[in-house]
C-alpha cells in the first residue's frame, strides 16, 4: 500500500488537469477491469462484474484531483500572484513550495506584516520563481501548479501532499485487486474536479445511474492537540460517515456498513463532519435519488502540503469495501 500511495501522491493532478494521474490509475486497474471508459469531463470509470439475481449496480467513487494554484498576474518585478484551485488554506501557504505543470518550481511567501499574529491572505501572497520581470518569468497567466513535498514514511503513518484524495484512490485500486467475486455490477469511479465543486461525480453518477452509491474520501480528525471536538482519529479504522455539511447519509446504508464491520471485526469508527463534503453528496441526489453512504480515511492537516494518514486505516477501508460489495446487499 505504501508504494502505491507514494506513486499516486507524487503525480501532479490539480482540478481540471487530471490527465497524468488518470493515466497512472488506468495502468494500475487495467489488469482487473472488465471495461474502462473515460467520459468527456475526464472521469475514469472502471467496470467489473455483472448483476446476478438480487444484484445491484453499485457505484464506488473516489476523486483523483488535488488542490493547487493558478497564476493570475505577474508583477513587474517577476513575482507571481496566484489564485487557488480548491480550498488552499492561507495558514498553510507561507514557505510552501510549488511545482507548476510546466516544470517550474517556486516558493510562496508574503511581505512581513505589522501584526505577526494575522495570517496573510492569498491576495497578499506571491510565488517567487526566480524571475525579475514578466519577460523572464517561466510561468504565465493561467498556468497551474501543485504543492511540492516529498513523501515521508513514519512507520504505519505516511505524509505527503495529495493524500486527499490519492489515499482513497489507492483503496479503490487495492479493492479491485483483491476482489474475487461479487453478485453486483460494480463501477469504480475515479472522478475529476471534486475540489472545485464536486463536478465530476455529477455527470458520472447521472450516466452510470446506480442502484447504490459509496464514496471514499478523507476526513478531518479530532486527535491533535486543541483540535475541534470530533470522534475520528488516526489508526482507529475506517470511518463510516453519518453526515457532513453537504449530506445526510442514508440511515439504511449507515446501518448496513456498521453491522458489516462489526460482524467481520473490521476496525471502524463513526464520522460526523461539520465542514466539507464528498462525491457522495451529488451521487445521493442524482436523477431520482440514490441510497448513498461514504467511507472516510482519517487524515491530519487536510488541504495542507503535508497530509498524514495511517496505512492501517486504509487497509481496514479495503476490507470493509470487500465485505460490502462481495455479497448480497440488504438495506433495512
Amino acid at each position: 500500500m505504501k508504494e502505491l500511495i507514494q506513486k499516486l501522491c507524487e503525480i501532479s493532478g490539480p482540478s481540471g488537469y487530471e490527465n497524468n494521474i488518470r493515466e497512472a490509475i488506468k495502468k494500475e486497474v487495467t489488469p482487473y477491469a472488465d471495461s474502462i471508459e473515460v467520459d468527456p469531463l475526464g472521469n475514469l470509470m472502471v467496470r467489473k462484474g455483472k448483476k446476478t439475481e438480487g444484484g445491484l449496480r453499485i457505484l464506488i467513487s473516489a476523486h483523483m484531483d488535488e488542490i493547487g494554484v493558478i497564476v493570475t498576474h505577474v508583477e513587474k518585478t517577476g513575482f507571481v500572484r496566484f489564485g487557488n484551485l480548491g480550498a488552499a488554506f492561507p495558514w498553510y501557504l507561507p514557505a510552501s513550495r510549488v511545482l507548476f505543470l510546466n516544470g517550474t518550481r517556486g516558493v510562496i511567501n508574503s511581505e512581513p506584516r505589522e501584526d505577526n499574529t494575522k495570517v496573510s491572505t492569498i491576495d497578499q501572497s506571491y510565488i517567487d520563481v526566480g524571475a525579475s520581470s514578466p519577460e523572464d518569468c517561466p510561468v504565465k497567466i493561467g498556468d497551474v501548479g501543485v504543492f511540492e513535498r516529498p513523501f515521508m514514511d513514519m512507520g504505519t503513518r505516511v505524509a505527503s501532499k495529495a493524500m486527499d484524495n490519492r489515499s482513497s484512490c489507492a483503496v479503490l485500486i487495492e479493492t479491485l485487486r483483491q476482489l474475487k467475486k461479487s453478485p453486483h455490477e460494480l463501477v469504480f469511479l475515479f472522478s475529476v474536479q471534486e475540489e472545485v465543486g464536486i463536478r465530476g461525480a455529477v455527470t458520472a453518477s447521472y450516466a452510470i445511474d446506480p442502484d447504490l452509491g459509496i464514496a471514499v474520501d478523507v476526513t478531518s480528525v479530532g486527535d491533535t492537540p486543541s483540535a475541534k471536538q470530533m470522534e475520528v482519529g488516526l489508526g482507529k479504522g475506517a470511518a463510516i460517515k453519518i453526515r457532513d455539511s453537504g449530506m445526510l447519509c442514508d440511515p439504511r446504508v449507515v446501518r448496513w456498513m456498521r453491522e458489516t464491520a462489526e460482524k467481520a471485526s473490521i476496525p471502524h469508527q463513526m464520522e460526523i463532519l461539520r465542514q466539507g463534503s464528498t462525491d457522495a453528496y451529488v451521487i445521493q441526489t442524482s436523477r431520482s435519488g440514490v441510497p448513498t453512504g461514504a467511507i472516510s480515511i482519517p487524515c491530519r492537516y487536510v488541504h495542507s502540503p503535508s497530509e498524514v494518514v495511517d496505512v492501517k486505516d486504509l487497509e481496514s477501508s479495503v476490507q470493509l469495501l470487500l465485505k460490502l460489495i462481495g455479497g448480497p446487499v440488504q438495506l433495512k
